[in-house]
């Protein structure tokens, strides 16, 4: 089932609601799924090296905590802020100020990843090394949640118990 964006993320509550979540693709709903979203956005940080390696450790042992505690809505969306770490500092790497898309995000596609229709900018002939490495660092984090075996476990008896 795709990412419901119908949903009211104002007032939902994702750890009461569980059957609500759905896994999506990507990144999707990684900025809207409450309570998770408040617990791990504030320890999310790609400026650089050093701010990557803190932010994707903490990430980690969120995504791990959740996983012992059989919360896989956590376990998930932890997993989307490393992967949502990786992709956000490749894109401050390879453009300028972090802009990928010219213009302004359509007002009915706020909150939903994609072009929608926007042309991507130029790429930086000189991507920010650092910015680079930062990417790295959370691609490895990334990966390695993707495979724990428990995720794996639990994503498939969530999905078996409230559809893809």
């Amino acid at each position: 089932m795709p990412f419901d964006y119908t949903l009211d993320f104002h007032t939902v509550n994702f750890r009461e609601h569980p059957e609500l979540y759905r896994v999506g693709i990507g990144e999707q709903g990684v900025l809207l799924v409450q309570p998770y979203k408040g617990e791990i956005l504030p320890h999310w940080r790609f400026k650089d090296a050093a701010a990557a390696r803190e932010s994707s450790a903490t990430i980690y042992g969120l995504f791990e905590a959740y996983l012992k505690d059989h919360d896989f809505v956590g376990a998930d969306m932890a997993r989307k802020f490393l992967q949502m770490g990786f992709t956000r500092a490749r894109r401050y790497a390879n453009h300028k100020g972090g802009k990928k898309y010219a213009g302004p995000v359509p007002a009915d596609k706020k909150g939903q990843s994609g072009a929608h229709g926007r042309a991507e900018l130029p790429r930086t002939t000189h991507p920010d090394v650092d910015k680079v490495e930062a990417a790295a660092i959370f691609k490895k984090k990334w990966d390695e949640a993707k495979v724990h075996p428990e995720y794996v476990k639990q994503k498939a008896a969530f999905q078996e118990k409230y559809g893809k």
